[in-house]
């Protein structure tokens, strides 16, 4: 018998790996008994989550095996551990559950990496103001091209309606999209709600004030209120176009607002982080959103956003949100970057036969802008390419 024989495996001695060490076992814990969770707020390494069942709101620190994995707020979580919520707890994130959309853009259109705004939400409220800061189209174009991409349905909210000259078309943006399918509502003294596009009614508001502090029509709260309600919906804009003070107005919270800077003509950043809120339950009797219905309700107030880029999303697939000028498409040619008629674009055609309205031409343009930015010139692909660019 040799003096090896009574020796196995479990006498080896292995020596520690200086990256770490391996899993004691390739199967994972189920944690069938962990909770549901949304996380409301995300901030230096802590994950804030509201239970799906009480509500109660617990702190969490994200599990070793999810170390790169992103959590978002929105984000429905399995946590285990101590779910009391009491000070000075922490649960333990253990999984994420399967998001259905997820919100997302880039810094520039050069840019292929990714940050994701917010997920599981179903709407995307757009937020501009009609003065102080002055609307973008372009703003709006890409946050619509964002959210047809992610299959959410976006809402536009005007808000400062009475800084503008025209309070039922501020700064034009009502008769801009009126041949679009989108949902419009109007804030300020003269406060209008839109929706539809061309054939939906508008009700007329009071007279503008002189006031340049952001006011906020009940009747336009209300509107949102019953648009939000059941949702979970993501709100985006530049800083100082008022997100704050209205997910003040829904929700009953005390979110700090600002102004706007004199000098550059945009707004403070007065919100650091994204927040998850429910709605404020609804004093009216006859309302539909009850206690329960606005815990289900969500809105995500998110910071300022200075750019909006598309790296993400295919080009083919950006035209999808220019519904007014999708029918006329049908007529390029295949291929068609829909750059000029010299390049077999029709759509040329269809804006000028009036089709695609009014701001047909603007609509066009904006289109082929933003194609331009994804493509890039020829000078950028190649710098790309060579790794060049800064």
């Amino acid at each position: 018998m040799s003096r090896w024989d009574s020796w196995d495996e479990s006498r080896a001695r292995v020596r520690p790996n200086k990256k770490g060490s391996r899993p004691r076992t390739k199967e994972k814990p189920e944690h069938a008994d962990a909770e549901l969770g949304r996380i409301v707020q995300v901030d230096r390494g802590r994950y804030t989550a509201a239970l799906v069942d009480s509500g109660q709101v617990v702190t969490a620190v994200r599990a070793k095996a999810l170390r790169r994995t992103p959590v978002v707020p929105g984000d429905v979580v399995a946590l285990v551990g101590d779910t009391s919520g009491e000070a000075g707890t922490l649960a333990r994130l253990v999984r994420i559950e399967e998001r259905s959309t997820l919100l997302r853009r880039s810094a520039d259109d050069s840019d292929d990496a990714e940050r994701v705004v917010v997920a599981n939400t179903d709407q995307l409220l757009i937020v501009v103001a009609a003065a102080d800061p002055a609307p973008r189209t372009g703003f709006i174009d890409r946050a619509l091209v964002a959210a047809y991409d992610a299959d959410i349905v976006p809402i536009l909210l005007i808000t400062k309606a009475d800084l503008a000259e025209d309070p039922e078309d501020p700064a034009g943006l009502v008769s801009h999209y009126a041949e679009l399918s989108l949902t419009t509502v109007i804030s300020g003294h003269a406060g209008t709600e839109v929706g539809g596009g061309a054939d939906a009614e508008r009700t007329p508001g009071s007279a503008p004030g002189s006031t340049r502090d952001p006011v906020l029509d009940p009747a336009a709260v209300a509107r949102l209120r019953s648009l939000l309600a059941g949702h979970v919906t993501a709100m985006i804009g530049h800083s100082g176009v008022g997100k704050s003070t209205m997910v003040n107005a829904l929700t009953g919270a005390d979110r700090a607002t600002g102004g706007v800077n004199a000098v550059t003509g945009r707004g403070r950043h007065t919100s650091s982080s994204a927040v998850a809120l429910t709605l404020e339950p609804s004093e009216d009797p006859t309302s539909p959103l009850g206690d329960q219905d606005a815990q289900e309700s969500w809105i995500v107030d998110t910071p300022g956003i200075r750019s909006f880029g598309l790296a993400h999303v295919d080009p083919d697939d950006v035209l999808a949100a220019f519904e007014d000028l999708v029918e006329g498409s049908v007529d390029c040619e295949p291929g068609c970057a829909h750059a000029s008629p010299e390049g077999g674009c029709a759509l040329d055609a269809w804006v000028q036969a009036g089709h695609a309205g009014a701001h047909g031409p603007a609509r066009l343009a904006s289109l082929r802008g933003l194609l331009a930015s994804l493509a890039g010139s020829a000078e950028e692909q190649e710098e790309k390419r060579l790794g060049l660019s800064p």
